[in-house]
């Protein structure tokens, strides 16, 4: 759906209140998965034909084939082990918080057995949000490059000198003033066989692009756009701000910076780099949204159409499987949040 069709309250909740009415429990979290995957009604994964109907075990029969399919099968939520409840109020921290949520809060606040499963869960969610075939920038972009990492007074660890990583930013530039989408990516190096690639898969050709004079920025005109180098060497020379060359691409940097290190303490590892470009830029290009709960629509709105994602596909150096152990008492998988009603225990006590 368009979220000019969308209704807060209707069809998406618009406070914690309302997320703890509509899906108290794993089942209404079930229906509303249905709902979001098949708004019309079932159609069939395999042979994509209209028509089935449900069967005891909880699954859809397809009426043409006889495939029969869950409403979880092949998306994001596929062999899950956490409750739905649990995913959903997860979702709604990742989603609807300004700033997000990291692991181990996440694991703290919902009881969560271990940092794995926690840590697991949000880069699930992370991994949904760059939509396939999305709308890329128009109008006026301004293209640059920044560092993340390396040394920096009172931080070490993840963000010690030799650890930088080279990310390519996009902004769209508005007049008369502001700013509207933008795009971040890893890049190998800032050689125009690195930024080329960038530019032709995040802005619309006939685009103006709006670059500093490094060398890497050569030829972007061949490849479709209108292209105005600023040399940085000419504006100092001429006593003017270089940072007012690209102010576009310099706050968007800056605030993802601070992002990260607000939220994440600033250590990332290259592999899953990426993917917190990805959190930021999905934050950005909503900030001016009305509500926080058309995000939360969105994330479960993308989980329900993507491939699932397994464990191993996450971790950075996957290992051999060891043998199960034995799970701690007070361990294992979150409890769900589908619970009995409490009979008011701080009386009790």
């Amino acid at each position: 759906m368009t979220g000019s069709t969308l209704r807060a309250g209707l069809h998406y909740p618009r406070s914690v209140g309302e997320l703890q009415a509509w899906f108290a429990t794993d089942e209404d979290c079930l229906d509303y998965l249905d709902w979001l995957r098949w708004p019309e009604g079932f159609v069939c994964p395999r042979c994509e034909n209209a028509g089935g109907w449900a069967v005891a075990d909880g699954r859809y029969k397809c009426a043409v084939c006889g495939a029969r399919t869950s409403v979880t099968a092949g998306t994001l939520f596929d062999r899950r082990r956490t409750p739905l409840t649990v995913w959903f109020t997860a979702c709604w921290m990742f989603a609807a918080q300004t700033n997000g949520i990291s692991a181990l809060s996440l694991q703290r606040l919902l009881e969560i057995g271990s940092y794995p499963t926690a840590w697991a869960l949000l880069h699930r969610l992370r991994s949904v949000l760059v939509r396939p075939g999305r709308d890329r920038l128009t109008g006026t972009v301004e293209v640059d490059e920044t560092y993340f990492g390396g040394e920096e007074p009172g931080l070490r660890g993840g963000r010690q000198k030799g650890k930088k990583v080279l990310v390519g930013v996009a902004v769209e530039r508005r007049e008369p003033k502001g700013f509207g989408r933008c795009r971040m990516a890893i890049l190998a190096d800032g050689s125009a066989d690195s930024l080329h690639p960038f530019v032709t898969a995040n802005v619309e050709p006939g685009a103006t692009v709006v670059t500093d004079g490094s060398s890497g920025c050569k030829g972007i005109d061949a490849l479709g756009y209108v292209h105005e180098p600023h040399s940085r060497r000419a504006a100092s020379e001429a006593g003017e701000d270089v940072g007012a060359l690209l102010p576009g691409v310099h706050r968007v940097a800056s605030l993802a910076k601070r992002w990260y290190l607000g939220t994440y303490q600033g250590r990332f590892d290259d592999a899953h780099l990426q993917s917190y470009l990805d959190e930021f830029s999905f934050r950005f290009n909503r900030r001016r949204s009305r509500s926080r709960g058309l995000a939360f629509y969105r994330v479960l709105e993308l989980a329900v159409d993507h491939d699932p994602v397994r464990y191993r596909q996450l971790v950075a150096n996957p290992r051999p499987k060891p043998a199960p152990p034995t799970p701690p008492a007070d361990g294992g998988h979150p409890p769900s949040l589908d619970r009995p009603r409490a009979d008011r225990p701080w009386r009790a006590a």
